[in-house]
């Protein structure tokens, strides 16, 4: 148990951690900073937290301090928080992208680099703020670590501790590795969801597609409900990975537009099939892993 859990960004992914922080008493006290009064208010009247401070007086006696801000943040809240950790104190974060994030420890974190575990936590819902925030967010979800060559073994074993006790599976992988597969999986499925929502809403008949929309579009377009603001950051701190994605899908939407073009349904159905087998084996792995 830790005597103070700080989180900085008391959002969906932070506002989560607490709570599942609080279900499993793996902190005496949880501190809330960030830098919105509001949201911050809003957590307290919740009892997501027990205490709301800046980031700079939150963490100046914590023994855990959680980074979840967008990773566009990162780099400032690091810059500023860093003389002022304990020096037992472990860090980790919640950032989608992971290359960018280590950059920024590299660059503000100092002598406290050692302590600070990257994390991505793989959950998350299609609404954000401390309102969405849930308990059971992390439950049977992934987390990965990235540990760093510089890490403290007990930084890692505190940080993985941590996830896990927030009732996650925690794994580790490599900066390069996390930031490629995830632009295929989870940061080019978002980009995709944003693109067709803009494409339709953009329409002079708007209004008359969307009243026709129904389940297909409401499941494909669900994400596009995500926090702007998080989505950009991610796009721009993996944008290689994110281009090459987007270049590959795009050459597989023009290789789609041939075949109808070309009226061959024995390719499409081909393809089609290929596909539905795929997602059919993935979403059994899912379901038998949850």
């Amino acid at each position: 148990m830790f005597d103070k859990l700080v989180i900085i960004g008391v959002g969906l992914i932070g506002g989560s951690a607490a709570l599942a922080a609080r279900r499993a008493g793996l902190a005496r006290q949880i501190v809330g900073a960030g830098r919105s009064g509001e949201a911050l208010h809003e957590a307290l009247r919740l009892g997501v937290i027990d205490a709301a401070a800046t980031p700079v007086e939150a963490v100046k006696d914590a023994d855990f301090v959680l980074l979840a801000m967008p990773v566009g943040r990162m780099p400032e809240v690091m810059r500023s928080i860093a003389p002022h950790l304990p020096a037992h104190a472990v860090v980790t974060d919640a950032g989608s992208t992971k290359a960018d994030v280590v950059a920024a420890a590299r660059a503000h974190m100092g002598d406290r680099l050692p302590r600070f575990v990257p994390a991505h936590p793989i959950a998350g819902a299609e609404k954000s703020g401390v309102q969405a925030a849930r308990t059971e967010l992390f439950d049977h979800k992934n987390v990965v670590l990235t540990p760093l060559p510089e890490n403290d073994a007990d930084a890692i074993a505190n940080a993985s501790a941590f996830w896990q006790g927030c009732g996650a599976k925690v794994s580790s992988m490599t900066t390069e590795a996390h930031d490629q597969i995830f632009a295929a999986v989870s940061h080019l499925p978002h980009v995709l969801a944003f693109a067709l929502v803009e494409e339709i809403s953009r329409r002079p008949n708007a209004e008359q597609l969307f009243g026709f929309a129904a389940g297909g579009f409401r499941d494909f377009s669900r994400i596009a409900g995500s926090s702007p603001e998080m989505w950009r950051d991610i796009c721009l701190a993996n944008r290689d990975a994110m281009l090459h994605e987007l270049d590959a899908y795009i050459q597989r939407l023009a290789g789609i537009q041939r075949l109808i073009e070309a009226n061959d349904g024995t390719q499409l159905a081909e393809l089609f099939e290929h596909a539905r087998n795929a997602r059919t084996a993935w979403a059994d792995k899912f379901q038998s892993n949850k």
